[in-house]
């Protein structure tokens, strides 16, 4: 039931990714930049034919393979049940759900479609999978160093 879940979950949010990027193929891409959010955002369309920001640029298929690789790593982990944290196998979902609709991007065009970009700080232009797998990653992150301090803490209390 778990593993059942956690793919629809996946094929939801993945489909979130691709609809909004649907969307700004037919509207961002056609009527150029167009702020929100009080001016702190903009849709603009971008092709990134790299990683994050813009890194392995016209790598696609390194890009593309290395990923497949990976998604399938969580995804065997995640279907596996040896991961017990409900906590963990949410950030896996977020993660594989970002990755999913990137890949999907990078085999269909041969990019992935970017078109959020912040408009109060230098940064990326980004997309709703990035979102899901920059979440997950960085929940996973911040689960791991609260785990890696737990431990010392308890290993210092017990040598008191």
């Amino acid at each position: 039931m778990f593993q059942t879940v956690s793919l629809l979950i996946i094929a939801v949010l993945t489909a979130i990714d691709q609809l909004t990027k649907y969307v700004a193929v037919n509207t961002v891409k056609v009527n150029g930049p167009s702020e929100f959010l009080f001016g702190l955002f903009q849709f603009r369309y971008v092709e990134n034919t790299g990683a994050a920001f813009s890194s392995f640029s016209d790598n696609t298929l390194v890009l593309t393979v290395l990923t497949v690789i990976i998604l399938l790593a969580c995804l065997i982990l995640l279907c596996s049940r040896k991961i017990k944290s409900l906590f963990v196998n949410i950030c896996l979902i977020l993660v594989i759900s970002g990755g999913v609709g990137n890949v999907i991007d990078r085999i269909i065009y041969g990019y992935v479609v970017d078109f959020i970009e912040p408009l109060f700080i230098d940064f990326a232009v980004f997309n709703f999978a990035d979102c899901c797998i920059t979440v997950g990653a960085f929940m996973l992150i911040g689960y791991e160093i609260y785990g890696l301090i737990s431990e010392k803490k308890k290993k210092a209390d017990k040598n008191d």
